[in-house]
């Protein structure tokens, strides 16, 4: 068998679920949850090592309200240390725990 495309995983599998509140006191907010899993990959053409799989959890917190969105989205909720890719020798860290707030009007 040849060698392996480089950064290509065999196996991944990307899980993202929300539930908003659809009455009471919590109408228009919602939560979320996903679930991000790389495999094992090959860093070059000549797969010399190999680049660790991984599996990440990312989370959100949001409200709507008619044209009104506005959101909390939290990376790497863990803060686990992990490699998104890898090249000729080289490999990178993937962001660290990060938090980004988006508020936005739509018409």
């Amino acid at each position: 068998m040849g060698n392996r495309l480089f950064n290509t995983p065999e196996n991944s599998v990307n899980l993202w679920t929300t539930y908003k509140f659809q009455r009471g006191l919590l109408q228009g907010f919602g939560v979320g949850l996903g679930l991000f899993y790389v495999g094992e990959r090959q860093p070059d053409l000549e797969n010399t090592f190999t680049v660790p799989g991984y599996l990440r959890t990312d989370a959100s917190i949001f409200y709507r309200w008619g044209q009104f969105r506005t959101a909390l989205n939290v990376r790497n909720l863990f803060d686990i240390d992990y490699f998104e890719k890898g090249d000729s020798g080289s490999v990178y860290y993937g962001a660290p725990f990060s938090v980004e707030g988006t508020i936005r009007w739509e018409f």
